[in-house]
């Protein structure tokens, strides 16, 4: 039986990120590890500290296991030589601005680790640029990064098993993926996040991915298996934009959500300048959920 109360959810959903970013550690550097280590300890006195500054010091809410889901996100996004100082910045601010900012647990608007990941990016891009050289064989660069600025190189230039992609079969960002969809599919069948919001998203990806994909040549903006197994897309699809507090409630919402993310997900991988762009997407479709829930309501009461 899987405890339903807040905390017994929250550990439930970071034992399922664990298995990822063990497999990232090995594939890349086990620094990964220290970084989840040391965002979950300043995630915890983040929030210590706002509580505190808020009169309303919780020990119980403390201990939730809302930040440090939090913090195993972050570090699960950001690469492994990613400057501490960089990875302490996003993780206050996750919790300091997008969670608490905001009233704490329950309240915010935007997804707290997404909020925290995109001020890092924004502000200290050079240091979330490249990760080791053994997660895709290609200089330290991600699968996203040497896909887009691959020149006049074909898809086949790029992803293929040589370069440890295209198959599974390489030390790169598939394996990782994959792992983290297995996390995933564990939460779902246990009923701890909305299946809907991932299906969605999922969907949302292969639907834009295959309209601009054209059999792999210089122009080709990526197969739908490339943009799902490439970047942050599975930690995203079921750790990410499945938190309750800032997707829709309602069947119809969630559905459109999660189409909303997918899409615009490889709209900005494709035409934006950032490799990828699942946080983007993420926060700009959290801010569609109070319309899409308002809206949807309105219209069920409509045909009511």
């Amino acid at each position: 039986m899987v405890a339903r109360d807040t905390r017994g959810i929250m550990l439930m959903v970071a034992a399922c990120l664990i298995p990822g970013l063990v497999v990232t550690a090995w594939l890349t550097s086990p620094m990964i590890l220290v970084n989840a280590g040391f965002a979950a300890v300043i995630a915890t006195a983040t929030e210590a500290i706002c509580q505190r500054l808020r009169g309303q010091l919780d020990l119980n809410r403390l201990s939730d296991g809302s930040s440090l889901v939090t913090a195993l996100i972050i570090a699960a996004a950001m690469p492994p030589a990613v400057p501490l100082s960089v990875l302490a910045f996003a993780t206050i601010t996750a919790i300091g601005l997008a969670k608490y900012a905001y009233g704490g647990l329950g309240n915010n608007v935007f997804n707290p680790a997404m909020v925290g990941y995109a001020a890092a990016l924004l502000s200290f891009p050079l240091a979330l640029s490249t990760w080791p050289d053994l997660i895709d064989g290609l200089s330290g660069a991600t699968a996203l990064t040497a896909f887009k600025f691959r020149g006049g190189a074909t898809v086949a230039d790029i992803w293929n098993p040589e370069n440890g992609f295209g198959s599974l079969g390489g030390a790169g960002a598939e394996w990782i993926n994959a792992v983290f969809l297995g996390g995933g599919i564990v939460l779902l069948l246990l009923r701890l996040g909305a299946w809907r919001v991932s299906a969605g998203m999922l969907l949302g990806i292969v639907i834009v991915a295959a309209a601009g994909y054209d059999s792999g040549s210089s122009a080709s903006s990526g197969s739908p298996s490339y943009h799902l197994f490439t970047g942050g897309t599975m930690l995203a699809a079921f750790f990410v934009v499945t938190d309750p507090v800032t997707h829709p409630a309602s069947a119809r919402g969630q559905w459109l959500f999660g189409l909303l993310v997918g899409s615009l997900t490889v709209l900005i991988r494709i035409f934006g300048s950032h490799p990828d762009g699942i946080a983007f997407a993420v926060l700009l479709a959290n801010a569609a959920t109070p319309y899409l829930d308002r809206r949807l309501a309105q219209a069920d009461a409509a045909h009511g």
